[in-house]
């Protein structure tokens, strides 16, 4: 069987996301009490940019799961020297099993490295999307409700990759609510909000976004926030932090959103009191940690579900 790339969650069906995110959830609980299923596999881990949770989930990962690993940094590979991607790609996929690769450039680059049909390519994060962050979300909320059905979400910072794949992933939950706020000029993509929005039709979820948090009074079951500043990448506007301050995690805002059961997510990093409060980041509902570690578990069951098609 061919393997199966990952480059956006819009590659994946419902029932894709299902899998792996019941899989994420399968692994924390067995706490790895399994059989080595991907003994003999060699993965290839490629970033480009720095990374702490990401790249060491899928290092760590691949060893619990049996793998052999290789990483390149940044000067490694002879694209420095004129290869293309395409040869890169073709060359490589008769030595690994799988490519986990971040880049602050478009997808372009991952898609060319995906032109072969030996080799998983896998989007630890480019520009536009951090598909394997939102999947490892998903298996967090899972873990903590039961179920994702008619959550609601409230995700307030820049338009970024992240916010990206929350919103193609959450636009095929049924009944979920996920409310963006961004500052303008810092927005999402509205082709992504169109896209989202089609399919959030077709499943009975609601993706909205807005600019102000001016009529926002609703509670929801989850506040996320990202660091303002992506990583690898810069603003123009010397004064841009004027713009993000009205979308900063407060504790009055958490509370104002919050239910008994609403829960605090960040990415992480964290610039601390600059997107969120502290006193939210380490408060008892935050549960960002929790949701660090469950990008081991989801990397774990995004490389088996790309090698082994389960």
């Amino acid at each position: 069987m061919a393997v199966r790339h990952l480059l956006s969650i819009a590659d994946l069906k419902p029932s894709d996301i299902e899998q792996i995110t019941r899989r994420s959830v399968e692994i924390a609980s067995n706490d790895f009490q399994e059989a080595k299923s991907l003994e003999g596999k060699v993965i290839g881990v490629y970033f480009r940019k720095t990374s702490t949770r990401t790249r060491t989930s899928f290092t760590v990962g691949a060893a619990r799961l049996g793998a052999m690993t290789i990483s390149y940094g940044p000067s490694d590979l002879q694209t420095n020297t004129g290869e293309t991607l395409d040869d890169t790609g073709k060359v490589l996929s008769g030595f690994l099993n799988a490519l986990v690769i971040r880049t602050a450039e478009s997808i372009a680059e991952m898609k060319a490295l995906a032109a072969q049909d030996r080799m998983a390519v896998i989007n630890a994060m480019s520009d536009n999307e951090h598909p394997t962050q939102a999947l490892a979300d998903l298996g967090t909320l899972t873990e903590h409700f039961g179920n994702l059905n008619n959550i609601k979400v409230l995700y307030t910072g820049e338009g970024n990759n992240t916010a990206s794949a929350l919103a193609l992933a959450f636009a095929r939950i049924p009944g979920a609510q996920l409310t963006i706020l961004s500052p303008r000029g810092y927005a999402l993509d509205q082709s992504v909000i169109d896209r989202a929005r089609k399919w959030a039709d077709v499943y009975g979820a609601d993706i909205q976004q807005h600019h102000s948090l001016d009529g926002i009074r609703e509670k929801v079951d989850v506040v996320y926030t990202t660091r303002w500043q992506t990583t690898g990448t810069t603003k123009n506007d010397p004064n841009w932090r004027e713009d993000f301050k009205p979308f900063k995690v407060t504790k009055d805002l958490f509370d104002k959103l919050s239910t008994l059961r609403t829960v605090f997510m960040h990415d992480l990093p964290a610039v601390r009191d600059e997107e969120v409060d502290a006193e939210v980041l380490d408060g008892p509902k935050s549960i960002v940690f929790r949701q660090a570690h469950y990008k081991l578990f989801g990397a774990m069951a995004v490389l088996e579900w790309c090698i082994l098609g389960h």
